[in-house]
């Protein structure tokens, strides 16, 4: 889609903060993050709304956020990863994976912009092997 802000992303017209990459997804560090550590995941191929992907496509999606979770959990050791899918803000299908030690930290409230340092600082602390 022409004027869609991850797919635009995904043509590498706008770099975010990628921290997993793989053939159909990409993880990025959200700009707005609710907790340090925020991450968006996104199928490459656009479709506006979660639930009109495709069954087998709707479960890599799924089986990519749990790969990412693992990575986040691992790297930023919070008590959980949360799950949230909006859909609102971007017409294109993608998963909020939020760093989580209590359910407070689960609201959209929270949301600061976070300078470009701090982005680079924690992907470089995920993407450390």
């Amino acid at each position: 889609m022409e004027n869609c802000l991850f797919c635009k992303m995904v043509k590498k017209e706008i770099m975010p903060q990628v921290i997993w990459e793989d053939e159909n997804h990409f993880a990025f560090l959200d700009v707005n993050p609710w907790k340090q550590g925020h991450t968006v995941l996104v199928p490459k191929k656009h479709t506006d709304y979660i639930f009109d992907i495709e069954s087998v496509e709707y479960q890599n999606l799924f089986l990519a956020a749990k790969e990412v979770a693992t990575i986040l959990k691992s790297k930023l050791q919070p008590k959980r990863i949360g799950v949230m899918v909006l859909g609102f803000g971007v017409p294109h299908a993608h998963i909020h994976l939020i760093p989580l030690d209590s359910e407070k930290d689960m609201n959209y409230t929270n949301a600061k912009p976070a300078m470009k340092e701090d982005l680079e600082k924690i992907a470089k602390l995920i993407l450390e092997k």
